[in-house]
């Protein structure tokens, strides 16, 4: 006996969902999963792998994420200028001080499809280092992990 299974397709005008997460004492690698599944759409009963169905995320406080044991002084990020001899490395100490956006979006990033669905789905992440957004009038829901 075969069993045949259909393709799920989602609605063509989906509605735009926001969430507001607070990024304050989260520990980054747990914290960049929960978002990650949340612009796929994992939590939702409708899932499709194939399709972006609408979620948004904003982050708020991201300067105030933490990482566990050695990694402040261990990690580092990677950069490069363009130029023979031009790579640059910051750890993550140097980088929460400069870009803390660049922490958490590199995070999420990582844990995204690396296909065009997957930049589609990360232009939804908005990450900002203080406690305000301007995603106000979107009424976002708040999300605490």
């Amino acid at each position: 006996m075969v069993l045949k299974t259909k393709t799920k397709f989602p609605k063509s005008e989906k509605e735009i969902k926001w969430y507001v997460v607070d990024a304050e004492g989260q520990i980054l690698g747990r914290l960049a999963t929960q978002i990650a599944q949340i612009l796929r759409g994992k939590h939702d009963p409708n899932f499709t792998p194939h399709a972006d169905l609408g979620y948004r995320v904003a982050v708020i406080n991201a300067e105030k994420v933490v990482v566990t044991g050695n990694k402040g002084e261990q990690k580092t990020y990677f950069r490069h200028s363009g130029y023979p001899g031009g790579d640059r490395y910051r750890t993550f100490n140097e980088q929460i001080t400069r870009q803390p956006e660049y922490i958490i979006t590199s995070a999420v990033k990582g844990m995204i499809p690396k296909n065009s669905l997957g930049a589609k789905l990360m232009t939804g992440l908005k990450v900002y280092a203080g406690p305000n957004h301007p995603h106000q009038a979107q009424e976002p829901e708040v999300l605490t992990f």
